[in-house]
């Protein structure tokens, strides 16, 4: 499948800006931590002034009482700057964790509340990627570089300033290495933020991949592919890892380059100092002092221009992030929606459907399509692979809406209605059930979280799964494994249908239910399958016939439109497509 087009490369302003309303959640947090930022620059811009007092006043004056004092004053400095230091690490640390969780949360949330249409054009392993390897960029962002940064600026504007007061001919001289080292940033800015974002692209390109493979890990041994998958992710990870050394070699050449002009205009100017000490226009103290604001100052510019990089990096993965908080699902609920009466009769109705999927637009999958399954009814869907059966079900649970036509659950179309309640009436067992790494118990709760135990078992019971499920080791408490990889293929679909049976909603959709059992479960299962579809609206997608012996009423499909339909004696007496499916499939 393909995967969003990435959107152009933004500004890290524009990108990390989303950040703010994160953050803002936690006004006391971030308040106190720019409080002990405050705190710890300014013992930091004090360190210059009180390494002067104790060289002029304590070494120069001979005096133990002036060497004292001095030296108390620069450890209440560095006290001061300790302290500071601590609690702002503390403050901005927790305030990242804070807002990467809300982010991730949220990132989550939204993805979840997207429409099917989306995940159709969408890897998963690469939506992981975006909540894994892209949200971790932002929590560097807030809990180290944000702070860095700010720090940094603080301490570059202060140093700068105090520079002019210690010596504002020398200062000016140091003028000249600011602008030079900026340069180097302008320019390769912009490089390494598309490279970056290139890179971001690759590691979730290797993510999707792993994803992708684990997922089938059975399948890869199956055919033997383990040394042909290693290879295609070695190639992706090398790729990833491409991409990532330009990067840092463009940051390595923009840092170097920053750090080696801005020092060079610094020993320039401090080369002068040094002859004015020597000729008694400077004291030497003096002469520290304006050492450590050009340190500082220097520093702080060789750290800005590192968190620029780190922007730059962090930037892709916002943008990235950015782009999937503003997908919009194509499937809302209206803002007045209508409500489906109570009890819900479960009268289904299509009335002139047609419908192309997204990633197909030039293959109707339904055309003209109607159908009319009236209250308690059990309809039977039959015909060949693409025919259109598993495209009813889609519609019907309004993954999709069609282009042309209605859907309509007791006389009110789903466009109308809001999805989320259309589908508490529906419930559905797959022919490929999905069970969660959860309990067997909770895998059943699923179809209805509020359910008893008592209520569990029961629906377990029904589904003739209560046999297998009590002889685990810790009976329902039993962990089932990713995907139930603990039980059957037989196994998984007898809780696929308690679960269904335990939903107990008025509309049943069973996708060849009991395709994966053999015989003897088929036959315990069918017993469950009457009494769960009675009195509920049931369309089954069959391909066995004893599924279709339970139907009331057969419709036969092909290429989206139905051709027959009728009970199973009316449908062979035709000889059509139903007589030759039944001969190859259902009679064989």
């Amino acid at each position: 499948m393909n995967s969003p087009t990435p959107a152009p490369a933004k500004a890290p302003i524009g990108s990390l800006r989303a950040l703010w309303p994160f953050v803002r959640r936690y006004r006391g947090l971030f308040i106190a931590w720019l409080l002990a930022l405050s705190l710890s620059s300014s013992a930091s811009l004090s360190l210059p002034f009180a390494f002067r007092i104790m060289i002029d006043e304590g070494f120069s004056s001979g005096s133990a009482g002036s060497i004292d004092r001095a030296f108390l004053l620069l450890f209440v400095v560095a006290l001061v700057l300790a302290l500071g230091t601590a609690t702002r690490f503390f403050f901005v640390s927790i305030l990242g964790e804070r807002v990467v969780a809300d982010l991730r949360t949220e990132l989550y949330a939204h993805l979840i509340s997207l429409d099917a249409g989306f995940y159709d054009r969408t890897r998963s392993g690469e939506l992981v990627s975006r909540l894994t390897s892209d949200v971790e960029l932002i929590r560097n962002i807030i809990g180290s570089v944000m702070s860095i940064a700010l720090r940094s600026t603080i301490t570059a504007i202060g140093a700068m300033v105090l520079l002019f007061v210690t010596s504002p001919r020398l200062a000016a001289w140091a003028l000249i290495g600011i602008p030079l080292a900026v340069l180097p940033v302008i320019f390769g800015a912009r490089k390494i933020r598309k490279i970056s974002r290139s890179n971001q692209d690759r590691i979730a390109d290797a993510n999707a991949l792993a994803t992708e493979t684990l997922g089938a890990v059975r399948t890869v041994q199956a055919h033997a592919r383990e040394g042909y998958e290693r290879g295609r992710f070695a190639n992706a990870v090398d790729i990833a890892v491409g991409t990532a050394r330009k990067r840092i070699g463009a940051q390595a050449l923009m840092t170097g380059a920053t750090i080696t002009l801005f020092f060079g205009a610094i020993t320039l100017v401090l080369w002068s100092g040094a002859h004015d000490v020597i000729a008694g226009r400077m004291s030497a103290g003096t002469l520290i002092q304006f050492v450590l604001y050009a340190l500082f100052g220097g520093g702080s510019v060789a750290a800005l221009a590192e968190v620029w990089n780190e922007l730059q990096k962090a930037a892709g993965g916002m943008g990235r992030i950015n782009d999937l908080l503003q997908e919009r699902p194509g499937i809302v609920a209206p803002a007045n929606p209508r409500v489906l009466p109570s009890p819900v009769r479960g009268e289904i109705r299509f009335d002139d459907v047609t419908f192309h999927y997204p990633q197909r637009p030039e293959a109707p999958a339904l055309e003209g399509f109607n159908l009319h399954v009236r209250p308690g009814e059990t309809v039977a869907l039959v015909g060949p692979s693409g025919a259109g059966k598993s495209t009813v079900f889609t519609l019907l649970l309004r993954f999709h809406d069609p282009q042309l036509g209605h859907v309509s659950v007791d006389g009110i179309d789903l466009r109308e209605l809001d999805p989320a309640l259309l589908r508490d009436a529906i419930a559905l067992v797959p022919q490929q059930p999905t069970l969660f790494a959860a309990s067997a118990a909770d895998n059943i709760r699923y179809g209805r979280l509020d359910a008893t135990d008592a209520e569990v078992h029961q629906a377990a019971e029904s589904a003739e799964a209560d046999g297998f499920l009590d002889a685990l080791k810790d009976g329902f408490a039993s962990e089932l494994g990713e995907r139930g990889t603990r039980l059957s293929g037989g196994q998984q679909q007898r809780v696929a249908i308690a679960r269904a049976l335990l939903k107990d909603a008025p509309v049943l959709l069973l996708d060849e239910a009991t395709s994966a059992l053999d015989a003897q479960s088929e036959r315990a299962v069918q017993h469950a399958l009457e009494n769960l579809m009675a009195g509920r609206t049931t369309l089954v997608i069959a391909h066995r016939l004893a599924t279709v012996l339970m139907a009331d009423r057969i419709v036969v499909m092909d290429a989206g439109r139905i051709v027959a339909e009728g009970t199973h004696q009316q449908l062979l007496a035709q000889h059509g497509l139903y007589a030759e499916l039944a001969r190859l499939q259902f009679l064989d």
